[in-house]
């Protein structure tokens, strides 16, 4: 049974907590949150990080706090001998991405990042479908994924650059870019546009952006936001033989509509794939972030490398994020 620890009881802190109970293969030592009016649901809690970190009975944290404070803790903890896992985004750049990869290879303890859309059934069952080959290679994707936010957004930690480190980006479209990378592979270049369109805030409410793999020709199109008034998850992936099509996604908040996956192969002659070709698969149940933590106390179980989620990946997507507010062109108001 591995002991874990829980620094930050908020939402998502709740979250990993109920999934880390349903997989059986580890306790919950105890919490924290710097919330004075939090609930702690019964778990013994802490009274600051540092307590859950020095914890000699505790063998892993989970780091579910402001995105300001990842990078910190995570070093912290790793150089504590502890096994980590932390919410996204990894860190606010990819050089502080490799400031973490140079304290975990020291540590040699397994740090994993949550970047549980990868654990969807239907994005699974994507991922099968291309590795399989039958669809031959991808030729294009396009991601949308937007959320609508009010002025009470405006008021947390998430609308500061300081403490959320930017918008959208690192907010959804961080999860739409790790999707591109897992089915298609690196990108070599970017053209973006990063922009405060409506709330004329510090951070980026819209990214429209295009990403090219040299090599290979695969084109991704993303388009981020927090101006879609109807929540919003969209991944199509055109193939050489056929195509996949996902519209919503089960969250926790409900809002993204049901999740449904159409597939169909393409026509070598006219007229085109027709909605009458497509096959439907309705997934009701989201079962990713069970999925995304039994892996992460599997690889420790079993003295393993982390395979999904890992550093290598994070900083892949960072540099990737760094070119991307590189590139965009930064429109206020």
């Amino acid at each position: 049974m591995i002991n874990v620890g829980i620094i930050g009881f908020g939402k998502m802190g709740r979250i990993r907590a109920q999934a880390i109970e349903e997989t059986d293969q580890a306790k919950i030592v105890s919490v924290y949150d710097n919330n004075p009016k939090a609930c702690f649901d019964g778990y013994v809690s802490s009274n600051t990080p540092n307590e859950i970190i020095s914890n000699t009975k505790i063998d892993a944290v989970f780091i579910c706090t402001p995105n300001y404070l990842n990078m910190p803790l995570t070093i912290q903890a790793l150089k504590a001998g502890k096994h980590v896992f932390c919410e996204k985004p990894p860190a606010f750049n990819s050089k502080e991405m490799q400031e973490i990869i140079i304290v975990e290879k020291m540590s040699c303890k397994k740090l994993m990042y949550g970047f549980n859309h990868r654990h969807h059934s239907s994005i699974v069952q994507m991922k099968n479908i291309i590795d399989s080959g039958e669809y031959g290679k991808i030729l294009w994707m396009r991601g949308r994924y937007g959320k609508s936010v009010d002025q009470n957004f405006f008021k947390t930690w998430r609308s500061k650059r300081e403490t959320a480190g930017g918008g959208i980006l690192l907010d959804q479209g961080i999860h739409m870019l790790d999707l591109f990378i897992m089915f298609g592979g690196g990108f070599d270049t970017v053209k973006a546009d990063v922009s405060s369109l409506y709330w004329e805030q510090e951070i980026e409410d819209n990214v429209f952006a295009i990403y090219k793999n040299i090599n290979t020709g695969v084109v991704a199109s993303l388009h981020s936001t927090m101006t879609q008034w109807r929540h919003l998850f969209s991944l199509e992936l055109f193939l050489e033989r056929g195509y996949m099509v996902l519209n919503g996604l089960n969250t926790s908040s409900g809002t993204y509509g049901d999740e449904i996956l159409s597939i169909a192969k393409n026509r070598t002659t006219a007229p085109a794939a027709t909605w009458e070709d497509e096959e439907h698969i309705t997934f009701h149940a989201n079962s990713s972030w069970q999925s995304e933590i039994s892996h992460f106390f599997e690889y420790i179980a079993t003295d393993s490398k982390v395979k999904i989620g890992n550093s290598q990946e994070a900083l892949e997507l960072m540099i990737l994020i760094d070119l991307t507010y590189k590139e965009g062109t930064h429109i206020n108001g």
